[in-house]
């Protein structure tokens, strides 16, 4: 061992990974039967290599989801990425206030933007909105019966399910209505429990059609009022602004629940809003100081950087500088953008001495809002169908997946799809280096 760590190479791989841990590898390959030195050398130093690689990797996204879950959710915006540069190098003042000296309160960060963008007494961020909701049952109904709607009783990825969220805050399940219809007299028979709350949960991963029914938002405000309990309701996907002009109608704002009489809305910060993973409550002062004093607020309060992403989102939502999300800017890109961007690659590729070996068309395609967001509710979109003889369409899309960047395209018709709407601009240089590089390696 003295003698191979004494080699140049190892001295590299020592500098690189830390001495004790090439010597282990180098240990791995000896009982795997290695014995000379250049070969050991090696395949240690190709166990380190992946054994130290990043797992939270860049991606391009092929799939037309435009929050993908599996894939981040949202893309943060150039006012986001500018306050996280701003907050990583150093220090900062997550919990100080530099006027006076004395110790700040990190919720100062976001909760005046969020008041401002939301019309809302007051507003509190957690880590996620499943935080958020188990934060307000834990806090306002522990004990106590919550009025939920039978077709309500969501589950969203995950083990994130509404019923088990109850059990774990304390709280207890009182199911009214049906799957499809429930009355305002289904939820008026059930304050005879003397429930703490009602809750209801926006449909944002599903819908149920037909012979349906729900009760209007403001006759369901003034009930909850006349009992006296808070309504508390489950929004979900952080809707800022109308998404009709993008194809997608009927998707509730926050400001519109909140004006429709709910006492507190949830929402997550990484769908619709475009900012990072969060959780954010708003609605009445008193209901949200409740929540903030509580033990579990602590648990699932969200960090130095989440809060200066977050607080960045916020104001630029305010200042009007939502289109240059990333998010928008995809979901606003015309159908002839898209088409010339695909002709592009048609003309480049082609070119190529790969070229010769792949068949490319712009196809029509549909995108989505997706992460739990607007169900069903596509819109048009061009993509590029991609054919490599001697590959399958699975085949290849598994080597796009394989690469160093990887590109997560999909499956269709026995083609390989990259939906252009999820390619940033900026991001066409590495599409173009992806797809010919995927028949290069064939």
């Amino acid at each position: 061992m003295d003698v191979l760590l004494s080699n140049d190479e190892a001295a590299r791989l020592s500098a690189a990974y830390g001495r004790e841990t090439l010597k282990e590898e180098l240990r791995r390959a000896m009982a795997a039967g290695e014995v000379l030195a250049d070969p050991l050398l090696a395949r240690a130093g190709e166990a380190l290599a992946r054994r130290f690689a990043p797992t939270l990797t860049r991606v391009l996204n092929g799939t037309g989801v435009l929050l993908h879950t599996n894939l981040g959710r949202a893309v943060l915006g150039p006012d986001a990425r500018a306050a996280l540069e701003e907050a990583l190098p150093g220090y900062c003042s997550v919990e100080f206030d530099a006027e006076t000296g004395e110790r700040g309160r990190r919720q100062d960060h976001v909760r005046g933007a969020a008041r401002g963008l939301f019309s809302a007494e007051d507003a509190l961020a957690v880590n996620n909105n499943a935080s958020a909701v188990f934060l307000a049952l834990s806090a306002l109904a522990r004990g106590r019966p919550v009025v939920v709607s039978r077709g309500e009783l969501v589950a969203i990825g995950g083990s994130f399910r509404i019923p088990d969220i109850l059990a774990a805050s304390g709280a207890e399940l009182l199911e009214v209505g049906t799957t499809n219809r429930t009355t305002l007299d289904d939820f008026r028979r059930a304050l005879e429990a003397r429930p703490a709350l009602v809750l209801t949960v926006h449909p944002s991963n599903y819908e149920i059609r037909g012979f349906t029914e729900r009760p209007e938002p403001r006759a369901l405000a003034a009930l909850a009022r006349e009992a006296g309990i808070p309504w508390l309701h489950d929004q979900g996907t952080g809707c800022v602004e109308p998404l009709e002009e993008f194809g997608v109608p009927g998707e509730p704002t926050v400001a519109s629940c909140l004006a429709d009489g709910a006492d507190l809305v949830t929402f997550s910060g990484d769908k619709l809003l475009c900012g990072p993973q969060a959780g954010l409550v708003v609605g009445r002062a008193s209901l949200v100081a409740s929540l903030a004093a509580h033990p579990v607020a602590r648990v699932v309060r969200p960090d130095k950087l989440t809060l200066a992403a977050l607080a960045a989102t916020l104001h630029a939502w305010k200042r009007g500088r939502w289109r240059a999300f990333p998010v928008y800017l995809a979901a606003g890109a015309s159908l002839s953008s898209l088409e010339e961007r695909g002709r592009t690659f048609l003309r480049e590729l082609s070119g190529r001495p790969q070229g010769a070996r792949m068949e490319l068309a712009v196809v029509e395609s549909a995108a989505l809002f997706g992460g739990g967001t607007s169900p069903d509710k596509s819109f048009p979109s061009r993509a590029l169908a991609v054919t490599v003889r001697g590959l399958s369409a699975d085949e290849l899309a598994a080597r796009w997946r394989a690469r160093e960047l990887p590109l997560v395209g999909r499956v269709s018709d026995g083609r390989a799809l990259v939906d252009l709407r999820t390619i940033l601009p900026d991001e066409d240089s590495l599409l173009a280096r992806a797809l010919a590089e995927s028949v290069a390696a064939a």
